[in-house]
């Protein structure tokens, strides 16, 4: 059932992610994949933890919020693209983020992740012990996918650092809330700090995510668009339509490598 599995593609909603395969079916004229109803299948539906679609040689998964939550379902991911006997198979993590001097709606990808202390490892405790995991990440992955921008596209594609945030609020200096132990002049300092030191975008789940593919020797990638810029403000602004749609750009950059990979030319191999 998954043996032909090329392509991982995570993601924060299972919404999206399932609204995801819609658009990888259209793209790539896959008409046999399996629907439950007007919904595309979803094969952890004996779970609430996270949902996995499948279309073609793409797999969409749900992987919440978080290093956290990631992780449970990396390592399933893993196992069963091992066990399945999938092989060159390449995982990509398609998300939301918040901007550092962007325009709003702008894609990033990310080409070396950091902690919010600036080191580009993901620390983790095993037996009592802190392990350190480099987020080694393979550069030409992110040059297919930034050689995958259209001239014409209506938005821009960056290649740049990305802060993997521990946490939404006081882990991006945001000042809304339940706890802030410091002012917007705080804010402010470390933020154009972070954009002085290359930082394009925040977000929380990108230094585990690249760490993980390393250390399981799977190419990995991670492309999000930003929803608004940090340096203006903490709350996004475009209604929901706009919002739909600047998500759908990270995937539409990725969908784009994938069919370059497969061969692909306006749905026909």
């Amino acid at each position: 059932m998954f043996g032909d599995v090329k392509f991982v593609c995570f993601g924060g909603q299972p919404s999206r992610m399932e609204a995801f395969c819609g658009l990888v079916a259209r793209e790539l004229n896959i008409n046999d994949h399996e629907m439950d109803g007007d919904k595309h299948k979803n094969y952890a539906s004996g779970t609430d933890r996270y949902a996995l679609h499948k279309v073609g040689p793409v797999l969409s998964v749900s992987h919440g919020i978080g290093i956290p939550s990631l992780s449970v379902v990396f390592n399933e991911i893993v196992k069963l693209v091992y066990y399945a006997g999938c092989k060159d198979v390449v995982f990509f993590r398609i998300g939301t983020c918040g901007g550092i001097g962007l325009e709003p709606g702008t894609v990033v990808l990310t080409q070396k992740a950091v902690d919010g202390e600036m080191n580009p490892e993901y620390t983790m405790s095993i037996l009592g012990k802190k392990v350190r995991r480099p987020a080694v990440i393979d550069n030409s992955i992110v040059s297919e996918l930034n050689a995958c921008a259209n001239e014409d596209d209506d938005f821009q594609t960056v290649r740049g650092t990305t802060l993997c945030a521990d946490d939404f609020y006081e882990g991006q200096a945001r000042l809304d809330g339940a706890f802030c132990d410091y002012e917007e002049e705080d804010k402010m300092k470390y933020l154009s700090d972070l954009r002085e030191h290359g930082v394009c975008n925040i977000e929380m789940e990108s230094l585990g995510f690249l760490a993980m593919c390393h250390h399981a020797g799977v190419k990995g990638a991670v492309a999000c668009v930003t929803l608004l810029d940090r340096l203006k403000g903490d709350f996004v602004s475009c209604d929901i339509k706009m919002l739909k749609r600047w998500q759908e750009r990270p995937q539409n950059i990725v969908i784009r490598y994938i069919k370059k990979k497969l061969g692909i030319i306006n749905g026909v191999h």
